[in-house]
């Protein structure tokens, strides 16, 4: 007999692209941030041949939500089951398969299977629910199409880099600064405004003006995991014209006389803007110069004042 509330749905799409590489794709949780918009982070914590528990961040009707999966890979039958083992309310449980389906030699159907259940059986809920999985589903199956057919254009696209300072101070200090975001108006000079919340389980939701050089600000939006005392990984949902995606994450890690702090970023730089920002004689290689040093300035402005405040509450 059918759990009661229980509702199936299906999503599918066809790619130009081997059935094979979808697959690793698909099986590789830390592409995901990369490749699929919800998702801010992965963490995979337990893994046997076949098995995988990991904690997914993601964003669901604009919201930020986590959960705990259990993953079964079956990589002959190009098959990728998953259960949630502790949902994020209004879902009481969600679980289902991608199954990848060769189509010919170059080209395959990806088909994404959910079943699940609101808490209560409860009808607004439930109809929240649809609405979050038929938009994260549309969402992650067309990055993947054009994640695995632009693969060659993504590679000249994206670049990653990270910035490192060291800090005669304690991990907790410096790993204080970075998280409490909500103060860093008034902490770095490069912050003209915040608008900060947090859900008390250290998922953070920040948007801020950033002043440039040239005096003009912009508006970015990030989605945060915190891992006192030791990582801060974003995914930025709100994006400057140049980036096509820019996630990242902030490390704090003991040394002998203190601690190394380092801010990591990749980037997708977005084509089709290079010209309108840059002009018409900027190429790809010039946007990767003006996103890293834009990037690379505050983050290494940012961990210098980290490296004062810190070094400060030692002295103290």
């Amino acid at each position: 007999m059918p759990t009661t509330g229980l509702k199936e749905v299906e999503h599918d799409i066809t790619v130009l692209a081997p059935a094979e590489a979808v697959y690793q794709l698909i099986a590789d949780v830390q592409n995901w941030p990369r490749i699929f918009p919800p998702t801010v982070y992965v963490d995979r914590f337990e893994q046997t041949e076949r098995e995988e528990r990991i904690r997914i961040w993601a964003t669901a009707n604009g919201q930020a939500k986590t959960w705990a999966s259990r993953r079964v890979l079956d990589r002959e039958k190009l098959l990728i089951e998953f259960r949630q083992e502790v949902s994020a309310p209004p879902v009481a449980s969600m679980g289902g398969t991608w199954i990848i389906e060769p189509i010919s030699k170059t080209e395959s159907r990806v088909r994404l299977l959910h079943d699940y259940r609101a808490i209560d059986d409860d009808p607004a809920s439930l109809k929240w629910i649809d609405e979050a999985v038929d938009r994260n589903s549309r969402s992650e199956l067309t990055a993947l199409k054009a994640n695995v057919e632009r693969v060659t254009a993504s590679e000249e696209l994206l670049m990653s880099f990270e910035d490192s300072i060291d800090i005669r101070g304690s991990a907790k200090d410096v790993y204080d600064f970075i998280n409490e975001a909500n103060l860093w108006s008034e902490r770095l000079p490069h912050v003209a405004k915040v608008r900060f919340e947090e859900d008390g389980q250290g998922l953070q939701t920040l948007e801020m003006d950033t002043r440039a050089k040239d005096g003009s600000t912009h508006t970015t939006k990030s989605i945060r995991v915190c891992f006192p005392h030791y990582r801060i990984a974003y995914k930025q949902i709100t994006l400057p014209a140049l980036m096509d995606l820019h996630t990242g994450y902030w490390t704090f890690r003991e040394t002998e006389n203190g601690v190394r702090a380092s801010s990591q970023h990749t980037v997708i730089i977005r084509a089709e803007n290079i010209a309108k920002i840059l002009g018409p004689e900027a190429n790809v290689e010039k946007a990767k110069d003006y996103v890293r040093t834009a990037l690379s300035t505050n983050s290494r402005a940012t961990l210098g004042y980290a490296k004062e405040y810190a070094e400060a509450k030692r002295r103290v």
